[in-house]
């Protein structure tokens, strides 16, 4: 906690004590940078200034907000929560660490990070950083990937943590790794724990955290149809239980192959013309996509599925994936 009085960065979010506040920094950090997330921050709260807000909000204007940030089910989580607050707590934020707990999408971390820093309840908050921080320290070679070695270290952190102030405490530590303990070249010449952390005396730095995890990557190709007529575009809304749950996208042909031909739509949807684009690859965690986009200028007699019509112009205001949405503002150009 000295160390972290003084090199703790000036962050928007820092010494804030609004439970809503602290929530949105929190899911937003959770799959995202700070110097990326420190802006989609200020526009969240700006536009969304409270529960209530949130609540009453249609989930379309939060995924716009949301609109590049990626992991949009967090966005969609924080909606849901919201409005679980709102029926289940008058519209007031939950002071309890199980009623937080409870909240769609708020797993142990972000519920410990709450609970100490709004409301000063002795609850570790272990992410990456903390676990990194402790393993390094005391030299623990069990694989982090499982949940025992994380229940662990959050056992450890309870036995050390300041319970008069547990907020600042988990803060010191969670910054202590995101800056000094990093992943890679950790500032270990100038560390107060370096005449005792197990890793910088073994050497083991990059050993430590342990990580044993086997990740199966799932390769897809997706090929967008772009329909242009008298400024009117179709596009439609994903609805299925997959990436991009709720976002909006052009007619899609999934294919199990890589197929470079625009000769596919045809065998779907009858005879068009259509013309190839570009190509883009998207890498998310466990999916790699080939993303192939094409130009279609004229339109079906009628409108399959659930496309919808809408005017070119309207399109920026339709929340995208990333990789769409850069073509759409080539489309605006």
């Amino acid at each position: 906690m000295d160390w972290f009085e003084e090199n703790q960065r000036t962050l928007p979010w820092r010494s804030e004590t609004d439970p809503y506040k602290i929530w949105i920094s929190e899911i937003i950090l959770q799959q995202t940078r700070v110097n990326q997330g420190w802006n989609y921050y200020l526009r969240f709260i700006e536009q969304f200034t409270d529960v209530k807000t949130l609540a009453e909000s249609p989930l379309k204007e939060v995924l716009k907000v949301w609109q590049g940030l990626g992991y949009y089910s967090r966005a969609r989580n924080l909606h849901t929560a919201a409005n679980q607050i709102m029926c289940n707590h008058q519209g007031v934020f939950p002071k309890n660490y199980l009623d937080i707990r409870k909240l769609k999408g708020i797993g142990d971390y972000t519920a410990a990070a709450i609970s100490s820093l709004a409301f000063q309840l002795p609850y570790p908050a272990v992410d990456g950083n903390v676990i990194r921080v402790m393993t390094r320290i005391f030299g623990i070679y069990e694989n982090i990937s499982q949940s025992l070695t994380v229940k662990n270290i959050t056992q450890l952190c309870e036995k050390m943590i300041d319970t008069e102030n547990p907020g600042n405490f988990n803060q010191a530590l969670m910054e202590f790794g995101a800056i000094h303990c990093t992943p890679k070249k950790p500032k270990c010449d100038d560390c107060p724990f370096g005449t005792y952390c197990v890793a910088f005396t073994r050497e083991h730095q990059t050993i430590l955290p342990l990580k044993l995890l086997k990740t199966k990557i799932k390769y897809r190709y997706f090929h967008y149809f772009i329909f242009l007529k008298e400024n009117k575009t179709l596009i439609e809304q994903r609805v299925e239980n997959d990436i991009w749950k709720n976002l909006y996208q052009f007619p899609l042909i999934e294919t199990e192959k890589p197929i470079e031909s625009q000769d596919i739509a045809p065998l779907h949807w009858g005879k068009f013309t259509s013309v190839f684009l570009k190509e883009i690859k998207h890498k998310l965690t466990h999916q790699h996509l080939t993303i192939r986009f094409y130009v279609v200028n004229e339109y079906f007699s009628e409108v399959t599925n659930n496309w919808f019509s809408v005017s070119v112009d309207d399109l920026e205001n339709y929340p995208f994936p990333v990789v769409i949405g850069k073509i759409v503002h080539d489309i605006l150009g």
